[in-house]
């Protein structure tokens, strides 16, 4: 090695503009692509893209994420839905890169855009309508049990034990 190597290779460092360190746990940063906003103009729910991954904020905290956000544009269309017939005015707006990914779905499905998410949408409430009568069915259920121990309880002259 010659003498001046070391200072050719200094001042070629010199010349490179500088990179920023990169953190090994340095988050990117999330894009948001759906926004719920309330009447305050408050920030209710969101999804956004943080990498590959669609993230589900609620309440300023990350409720999940998945590799497909459709789904979880339906989940928000329903809670604006569910907002709206307590009374409440609220305000869905996603991104133009939203859409293209529903319109892909739904031409996949042989539907249009609205169709689509209106279908989805009506999953949610459909669930939402399952698990009321599943609670009202376990209600009428207990109770008949509970009939049907005080009645035993009767015919054998004891008492029903907690």
């Amino acid at each position: 090695m010659s003498k001046q190597s070391k200072a050719k290779r200094d001042k070629r460092k010199k010349q490179q503009p500088r990179r920023p360190f990169l953190r090994l746990d340095a988050q990117q940063q999330v894009q948001n692509h759906a926004v719920l906003v309330n009447e305050e103009g408050q920030v209710v729910a969101a999804i956004g893209l943080q990498g590959r991954q669609w993230l589900l904020s609620v309440g300023g905290q990350t409720m999940g994420n998945a590799d497909n956000p459709v789904p979880m544009l339906a989940m928000l269309k329903h809670l604006a839905n569910v907002q709206e017939k307590e009374g409440r005015k609220v305000a869905l707006e996603y991104s133009e890169q939203l859409q293209q990914l529903i319109d892909a779905a739904a031409a996949v499905e042989g539907k249009s855009a609205d169709d689509y998410l209106a279908g989805l949408v009506a999953e949610f409430e459909g669930v939402e309508g399952e698990d009321a009568a599943v609670a009202d069915a376990g209600d009428d259920a207990v109770d008949a049990v509970d009939a049907d121990a005080g009645e035993a309880a009767a015919e054998t002259g004891d008492k029903p034990q907690a």
